[in-house]
């Protein structure tokens, strides 16, 4: 006899696509929010640009 379980699970094929890598937490995580790593970027950078301008016009206006 080969290998095999003492039981058999019948319904293992049918339960199969939830063991697929698409359906894994990172994945289903990462597609939740599409574009928020793209938006946290630009936000950082609008925040830091304008700090720096802000900074160089209370400067401008002390002179």
């Amino acid at each position: 006899m080969p290998n095999l379980p003492l039981f058999r699970d019948p319904w293992a094929k049918r339960e199969a696509w939830r063991k697929h890598p698409v359906f894994s937490n990172r994945a289903m995580f990462s597609s939740m929010f599409p574009g928020f790593g793209i938006a946290v970027v630009a936000f950082t950078a609008y925040v830091v640009v304008d700090n720096f301008y802000g900074k160089m016009q209370v400067e401008e206006r002390k002179h």
